[in-house]
């Protein structure tokens, strides 16, 4: 970490009354003796509350490894949508080059990144299947299948539209399709010969 004027130990952060609850609740759900393994769910709470994770932040969880180790948290401010797009070979042989282009082109940048629509190249976490691999705020982008079986420009032009309108959960705009009623008991579907 490199001090700067956004991004210092004086930098304003207290978690909200409310997080403090979660915060507790989260921690309780850890055996005694392993109550630090809640690091990563405290720290995603604090960057949900200030949109990316101060090192003022990182010192109220007392982690700043972790923190620095995952791309997943931003330790610098970014905009309200963030996006990411996956730069690896797969996704590469995948065009997310062109869903890149597309991006910049949809949303008039001439450079990586801006304060209103962040986007940054990502390294992929886990194997996907299905590249090109997209993220906007926490939704996970993998694919479209109203457009075709992997994420295309015209899909995420879409996406970026829907952002746009005030659209801002990856949900279907038509409702749920699956998980709609409750799950089915012990052995269920299992053969009665078995």
């Amino acid at each position: 970490h490199r001090d700067s004027p956004e991004n210092n130990p004086d930098t304003p952060f207290e978690f909200t009354p409310e997080n403090l609850k979660r915060i507790e609740a989260i921690i309780n759900n850890y055996p005694e003796g392993h109550k630090s393994a809640a690091v990563m769910a405290v720290l995603d709470l604090a960057q949900r509350q200030h949109g990316w994770l101060p090192i003022s932040a990182m010192n109220k969880v007392f982690i700043y490894e972790v923190a620095t180790f995952y791309t997943m948290y931003n330790r610098k401010p970014v905009g309200k949508y963030h996006i990411q797009v996956c730069t690896t070979t797969p996704c590469m042989l995948r065009d997310s080059d062109s869903i890149l282009e597309a991006i910049k082109k949809k949303l008039g940048m001439t450079q990586i990144c801006n304060r209103l629509s962040n986007k940054k190249k990502k390294k992929k976490k886990k194997k996907i299947v299905a590249s090109a691999l997209s993220q906007i705020c926490d939704c996970l982008l993998p694919n479209d299948k109203t457009e075709s079986e992997f994420l295309s420009v015209p899909a995420m032009n879409k996406l970026l539209s829907f952002f746009r309108s005030g659209r801002f959960s990856c949900e279907p705009a038509g409702g749920l399709t699956s998980l709609t009623e409750p799950p089915k008991g012990p052995g269920f579907g299992v053969r009665d010969d078995l």
